[in-house]
């Protein structure tokens, strides 16, 4: 079955190159020029969403927001578009949930790879996810929801932060570095700042309340998960 793709730019000529090659590599491709329209073909579940940042409002990263806050869409992979190339416009998309962030002009080749390399690891997540569930303590989460469940309350975790948490529980007592984290969870063929994971970090540790005492931080080398989690009463 083809994988379907949201293309979503407010310049026509830029929805219909990006359309045009994905067509090309054999993808069913769907096309908005607004955040109003991204939302509304977003509800028809595409596999993939390309979405530039800068548009008529809400611009795409409050598009982003509201798809990763909806358990409807919330697993939906975003690559972000931008004709800007600060490193805190990056940090802020990968923050809200986005898999992937790519500066304009887009080369169609790159932007190819990139949509490969996303469903790859969907279709082969590797080694680390043989386990749907994982417990820690009174942490549980479910990969085969994309649940996670502190005590009797769950709580919501974008995508990325879930595979982040969740491969640090499932190779518990394990360090991991910044690069480690990047390549297992973005990929190697994928170029994002390592400040990236430091802002994943924390907002996990935010949503882990006192379960985050277990998410440590080994300096000047990476973060590990404990072999134990702390008891909370």
């Amino acid at each position: 079955m083809k994988k379907k793709v949201l293309v979503v730019d407010d310049e026509a000529d830029i929805v219909e190159l990006i359309s045009y090659n994905l067509r090309k590599e054999g993808y069913e491709v769907s096309a908005a020029h607004d955040g109003t329209g991204a939302l509304v073909q977003a509800g028809k579940k595409p596999d993939l969403i390309i979405l530039d940042v800068m548009m008529p409002a809400p611009d795409g990263f409050e598009v982003c927001r509201r798809l990763k806050t909806d358990p409807a869409t919330s697993s939906i992979p975003v690559i972000f578009l931008t004709a800007r190339s600060t490193e805190i416009d990056e940090v802020v998309g990968l923050e809200i949930g986005a898999d992937d962030f790519m500066q304009k002009p887009i080369s169609p080749r790159k932007l190819i790879a990139r949509v490969r390399t996303i469903f790859r690891r969907q279709e082969s997540p590797g080694d680390q996810t043989d386990h749907e569930l994982l417990r820690a303590g009174r942490l549980h989460i479910n990969r085969a929801t994309f649940t996670v469940t502190i005590g009797e309350k769950e709580v919501f975790f974008p995508r990325k932060e879930f595979e982040i948490l969740s491969l640090l529980v499932t190779n518990k007592g394990r360090v991991f570095s910044r690069e480690m984290l990047l390549n297992q969870i973005w990929g190697s063929d994928v170029v994002v700042v390592d400040r990236t994971v430091d802002v994943h970090i924390r907002r996990i540790r935010e949503k882990l309340g006192d379960e985050a005492q277990a998410l440590e931080t080994v300096k000047g080398v990476g973060y590990r998960f404990r072999d134990s989690c702390p008891t909370t009463k």
